[in-house]
């Protein structure tokens, strides 16, 4: 068998690299360790498991001292495009009940997550998920992640559906070739009968310029498969629902003035993680590299995965991204080696209109009759807690009308193929439910806003993230009201740690875990993720925040040009500028100090959201209230 070429280099490559090559293409130890009693996997176990779609998570929570960790797998689809179908959401529905915490989670990267599932259902789980038309084959793990594209269903506009073709058809693609996730899993029967593109299968095989290893399972990947994981984009001019600055790959749809496909414009190196402290890591925004033909699309997409494969870093996994072998090589070099695996040179690219952020929330016509509902999903997750039953919502939508949806790379969710007539009948299920149905009800701040899970499953995680953003925006709607800019809005990003899971860097006001409950404050974002934030204040305390955020906010009202959003205004005046505004500002005399320290159940905390989004009053001014109103 052929192994994947590593990087020339003097220095020895990863333990990872390692694994992979003893694994028999994924296989082992993962398939033997997985038949014991056991509830974890060994390491090497673990580092397999990702690339089959799953983490070993603990949950820090429940860690007693002296007793073991309590273990729990987090599962997470392959969907390109975001597409659910229906029996696969009533199937993670029904697991994440069986199986799981009793929650499901929308990813940044259109796909769902499935937490809480002991190691002895996990062949039940994903056996399940496959039997529903899903996959989590290649959903973690060193090669092609989830391909993504704009969810929006227009039926009229060729553009998008181009963009969800190619999204596909690119997944097919870059799909791991190995046997081990069926025989693993399914014991050996592929249940998956859908048939690849001819095109599709014909470029894979293809070796025209060195691309692929012969004589291999896995033609593309060889035996080590990719120095890290790998991202890619499909959208279309304008539409930057998806972030394509954040990506490994983006190919953006070039239409002729008939709306037939020609080609792609073709961005290539960005990538949002990190590490605190080590300053040769960091966030890439990507570069343009040209144009492609649409006959051309597959091999250019073998040449540029060629030339990660084989020239990036396997020997220090923090320097392993595309980015950085963009960075050293800089765009021509890098550039040039794709061309020569490609076998042509790279066209300029096609001019593009600028690009723009949508969240398709509310309802909307598809263009052949039928309507689309975007539902907005605080932080991705789909949850019943006390008056707000999401989770079965949903359930009940999708069982009474047989439902297709398309996840966002924002967390929501939407639905489509709705017949006009059961508009109504949708509205009233969700508002039954708790759900909040009109966009322009959604506090803004928490309409655009992400966070990552974080606590207490995540191994990487610093701090709180999702279960403590909903909280830090309240915090800062209230202090933008005080200071008489309640009706700005902006995007903010919370994560647990450096790694950014949930886009910080790209965010207006981003806040990236730096220790025990302290952050790291990132300014300077866009508001259509076309700008890179800065770090601009280290480990700050959450209870601080206010204390570091007054006077940027009041510095921006007073000395904002025109429109400009909170994060273009930071990016324009710079941080020489705000710190010394900051240095000698003066904080209100308010004669009360406010503090955050209180705690309420989950099912308080949700009515308490509800009243305030109704009444736009914020949550600690309802506090305050009801709290006098009760003391006196």
């Amino acid at each position: 068998m052929v192994q994947t070429p590593i990087n020339p280099t003097p220095k020895a490559p990863s333990k990872l690299e390692g694994i992979k090559e003893r694994s028999n293409q994924l296989r082992e130890p993962l398939a033997t360790e997985l038949l014991e009693d056991t509830t974890h996997f060994t390491e090497a176990a673990v580092q397999l498991l990702k690339f089959h779609g799953s983490y070993q998570q603990d949950n820090r929570d429940n860690r007693v001292k002296g007793q073991e960790k309590d273990y729990q797998m987090m599962l997470r689809t392959r969907s390109p495009g975001g597409f659910i179908p229906p029996e696969l959401y009533l199937t993670l529905d029904r697991l994440s009940d069986q199986y799981g915490n009793h929650t499901l989670r929308t990813t940044t990267r259109q796909g769902f997550q499935l937490h809480g599932v002991l190691k002895r259902n996990l062949k039940t789980v994903i056996s399940d998920v496959v039997r529903s038309m899903g996959s989590t084959l290649g959903a973690c793990g060193d090669l092609n992640r989830n391909v993504m594209a704009p969810p929006a269903p227009y039926k009229n506009q060729a553009a998008y559906g181009y963009a969800w073709e190619y999204a596909d058809k690119i997944a097919d693609l870059l799909t791991p070739q190995t046997g081990a996730y069926y025989e693993i899993w399914l014991d050996g029967e592929r249940v998956i009968s859908a048939e690849e593109a001819p095109e599709v299968k014909e470029s894979r095989a293809k070796n025209t310029h060195n691309t692929n290893f012969t004589q291999s399972e896995e033609p593309i990947y060889g035996t080590h498969y990719m120095p890290r994981k790998f991202k890619c984009v499909v959208t279309v001019p304008g539409d930057n629902s998806i972030d394509l600055y954040t990506h490994d790959l983006g190919l953006v749809v070039i239409t002729d003035e008939h709306g037939e496909l020609q080609g792609f414009n073709v961005y290539a190196g960005g990538g949002m993680g990190r590490t605190h402290n080590k300053e040769e890591t960091f966030a890439r925004m990507a570069d343009e590299l040209g144009y492609v033909a649409k006959a051309d699309v597959f091999d250019l997409v073998k040449a540029v995965v060629a030339t990660q494969r084989d020239y990036g870093d396997r020997h220090n996994r923090r320097h392993a991204r595309m980015k950085y072998l963009l960075h050293d090589w800089g765009v021509a070099k890098f550039k040039a080696q794709v061309e020569q695996y490609f076998g042509n040179a790279i066209a300029p690219a096609k001019p593009l209109p600028a690009w723009q952020y949508f969240d398709y929330l509310g309802w909307h016509e598809q263009g052949d009759g039928k309507l689309f509902f975007g539902l907005s999903i605080e932080n991705g997750r789909v949850k019943d807690e006390g008056n707000f039953q999401l989770k079965a919502a949903l359930r009940t939508v999708i069982e009474e009308f047989h439902l297709p949806m398309r996840l966002t790379a924002n967390h929501n969710v939407i639905l489509y193929e709705i017949d006009p007539a059961h508009r109504d009948r949708i509205t009233a299920i969700l508002k039954q439910h708790g759900i909040v149905t009109d966009p322009d009800a959604i506090a803004p701040l928490h309409r655009t806003a992400m966070a990552c899970p974080a606590l207490p499953l995540c191994g990487l995680a610093i701090t709180e993230s999702e279960r403590i953003l909903p909280s830090i925006i309240d915090r800062i709607q209230a202090l933008l009201k005080t200071l008489k800019l309640g009706k700005e809005t902006f995007v903010i990003r919370m994560t647990g740690c450096p790694n950014g899971c949930a886009r910080p860097y790209m965010a207006e006001l981003g806040f990236v875990g730096s220790g025990p409950e302290a952050y790291q404050i990132w300014l300077g974002g866009s508001p259509n993720q076309t700008t890179l934030a800065r770090p601009y204040a280290e480990k700050v305390p959450d209870r601080d925040l206010e204390t570091c955020l007054e006077p940027l906010f009041v510095c921006f009202r007073e000395q904002r040009q025109g429109a400009e959003s909170f994060g273009e205004f930071c990016d324009r005046i710079g941080f020489d500028a705000l710190r010394d505004f900051a240095s000698t500002y003066e904080p209100r005399k308010t004669g009360r100090r406010i503090r955050y320290r209180v705690g309420i159940h989950d099912d308080i905390y949700a009515k308490l959201k509800t009243k305030a989004e109704t009444t736009n009053i914020s949550m600690t001014q309802l506090v305050a209230d009801a709290l006098n109103a009760y003391l006196d």
